[in-house]
């Protein structure tokens, strides 16, 4: 089979990193497209995956939204360009470009995504497009029924799970004699379409948060984009091929990120989301409400996030504490790669599977 995976962040490269090398390894083709946001390129890169760019709209001084929908339709027309050469079998991805082109070509479409429709508008113009979506069963619960393929998982169990990552601590600091407990801080750039108007961790906050914690831990921020020079002396260049060994070994990860906090609550290491999506994002309340791995705190409630701070760095069993909080997880969630790699490759009947026994993915822990 000829397979597009048709790729937007570094995030979505490690939910299909696996999947397609195993897919590869059975004989199937498989075409990587890519919008080269932050480190994705340099993860393919550094992988040796081979992939194509798709152009993008430079923003400049346009709206998010007019941005946002030109580079759409530049997408469309390169994916399309590559469509007459030679028709895929199957789209599959996280970009809307796959719903447009394929309905235009009659080619299947899957949609993998996480974000629910009441933070992420963009849903309800793209979504009847898809042919399928393959969404975690927490994430727009009720909607896209006849459409949707339900799973116990989440992305980020895609590549972080026990099967497919195992943690070496002797990976990260190893030129270091630092030997202190590290607070990885990560700060992202809030501009894609559905960020508009959102605010995360500020500088006051950030300021306060250094002060009170780095005589006992070293702190560690991550910025997506150029980093802000005030904090330069704590500016850490991660390597992306550590990156989830480092928040594996971390005492506590605190972000305005979704994706950076839920990959630490999967790792089983305590966090804090600090943005205006908490309680929006069906995955990231499992994650806080159902299990206990991680906490989301609205900007309005700045003392709250010191307050947790503090409380989650007192405490003196928490490693131990997330260890079984993970577990429990691990017990009701699927190996989500495994599961991938079969729905991929018996689409459309595995659809008609799932539609019929949904517990059938449970043969994939």
């Amino acid at each position: 089979m000829y397979y597009y995976f048709v790729l937007n962040h570094p995030a979505h490269y490690h939910l299909f990193k696996n999947t397609i090398r195993e897919l590869i390894s059975k004989g199937h083709e498989c075409e990587i497209f890519i919008r080269p946001k932050d480190i994705l390129k340099e993860l393919l890169d550094n992988d040796v995956f081979q992939y194509i760019i798709l152009p993008e709209f430079k923003r400049k001084n346009s709206s998010i939204l007019f941005s946002s929908s030109l580079g759409l339709l530049l997408k469309d027309y390169q994916l399309a360009k590559y469509i007459l050469k030679r028709k895929p079998d199957l789209m599959i991805g996280t970009d809307w470009a796959i719903t447009n082109v394929g309905r235009l070509f009659n080619i299947p479409s899957l949609v993998f995504n996480e974000d629910d429709t009441n933070a992420t508008a963009e849903n309800k113009l793209f979504y009847p497009l898809a042919t399928h979506l393959v969404l975690p069963d927490c994430c727009d619960k009720g909607l896209w029924g006849n459409k949707r393929i339900s799973y116990a998982g989440y992305h980020e169990l895609a590549y972080l799970h026990p099967k497919t990552f195992n943690f070496n601590k002797n990976l990260i600091f190893k030129d270091s004699n630092n030997q202190k407990p590290f607070i990885i801080i990560r700060l992202v750039a809030l501009t894609a379409s559905h960020d508009k108007g959102k605010k995360g961790l500020g500088i006051h906050l950030l300021n306060q948060i250094i002060e009170n914690y780095k005589n006992q831990y070293q702190i560690l921020i991550s910025f997506e984009g150029k980093p802000n020079q005030q904090f330069k002396e704590y500016c850490y260049s991660f390597d992306p091929s550590l990156m989830h060994h480092f928040l594996a070994g971390a005492h506590l990860v605190i972000g305005d990120s979704q994706t950076m906090i839920a990959e630490a609550a999967v790792l089983g290491t305590p966090s804090i989301r600090f943005n205006d999506f908490v309680g929006k994002l069906g995955y990231l309340e499992d994650l806080e409400h159902k299990y206990g791995l991680t906490y989301g705190i609205k900007t309005s409630e700045p003392e709250k996030l010191l307050a947790k701070v503090n409380e989650l760095l007192s405490s003196t069993n928490i490693i131990e504490e997330w260890k079984r909080k993970r577990q429990k997880m691990l017990q009701d969630k699927i190996d989500v790669t495994a599961f991938m790699i079969w729905l991929i490759e018996n689409y459309p009947a595995s659809f008609k599977t799932m539609n019929e026994n949904p517990d059938y993915q449970f043969n994939f822990k």
